[in-house]
Parts: C-alpha cells; sequence; structure tokens
C-alpha cells in the first residue's frame, strides 16, 4: 500500500508569531492573481505579484538577519515551504544588492545590449528621473541613491 500522504506540517517554535503577517500577505497575494487586468499592459498585470512576493521576503529577511526576532530553524522552515525567496535573500546578503527588488533585473539576457535593468542605475547616473522597470514596476533599487 502507498503511503497516505497528510496536510500535517510541524511548524517551528515562533510559527504564530509570524503567520498573521504571512497569512495577510497570501490573501493580497491571492487578491492579486484574482485582479481583472483589463487595460493594463501584458507586463504590468504581474507587478503587484512581484510587488508582494518581494514584501515577504523582505520580511523573512530582516526577521532574521536584521532584527534577529526568529531562530534559523523557523528561518529556513518558511524559505523550504516558499514563504520568501531564497535566492533573492542571498543576493541582499553581497554588497551593492541590498535592495534589489527581483532577480531578473540583474539578468543580461532579459535586457537589451546584454547588460542589466534600468531600474539598476543610480539615479544620478539616470538621464530621465522617472522610469519603471518593465519586468517588476520598480522606480529604481540601485544602492547609492
Amino acid at each position: 500500500m502507498p503511503k497516505v500522504k497528510t496536510n500535517r506540517v510541524k511548524y517551528p517554535e515562533g510559527w504564530e508569531l509570524i503567520e498573521p503577517t504571512l497569512r495577510e500577505l497570501q490573501a493580497k497575494m491571492r487578491e492579486a492573481e484574482n485582479d481583472p487586468h483589463d487595460g493594463k499592459r501584458k507586463c504590468e498585470t504581474l507587478w503587484p505579484i512581484f510587488k508582494i512576493a518581494h514584501q515577504k521576503s523582505r520580511y523573512i529577511f530582516d526577521l532574521y538577519h536584521r532584527r534577529k526576532e526568529i531562530s534559523k530553524e523557523l528561518y529556513e522552515f518558511c524559505l523550504d515551504q516558499g514563504y520568501a525567496d531564497r535566492n533573492l535573500i542571498a543576493k541582499w546578503k553581497k554588497p551593492g544588492y541590498e535592495r534589489l527588488c527581483c532577480l531578473r533585473c540583474m539578468q543580461p539576457r532579459d535586457h537589451n545590449f546584454a547588460t542589466t535593468c534600468v531600474c539598476r542605475v543610480p539615479k544620478q547616473l539616470r538621464e530621465e528621473k522617472v522610469i519603471e522597470c518593465v519586468h517588476c514596476g520598480c522606480k529604481g533599487c540601485a544602492s547609492g541613491d
């Protein structure tokens, strides 16, 4: 007989402190996914989803790395369960990427002339003052603004 899969997940200690915020962000994510995208450009429909995913990852990153309010076990649990993006958080730990909005903004294959996104250019070096990233809607995530 095959094993019966259950949905019982053992939550680490401290989960009850961050659960309400994560549930609220998941509800916003569901709302953004179901939101009608009439009259929007094709790329604009994904911007709210990227923003909420960034918020969830930043929340968990700040709790563990900056404020030291959650344990390593809870942090790893959140990464394993998909509450935060492990690769994005790994980039935030490196100098120059502390404010990176999404991983697509730094992949050269997704941009003209095999460079990074325009939102990665510091504000003082831009010709245009108001810009929006095509991929995630970011208005500038380069450090040193």
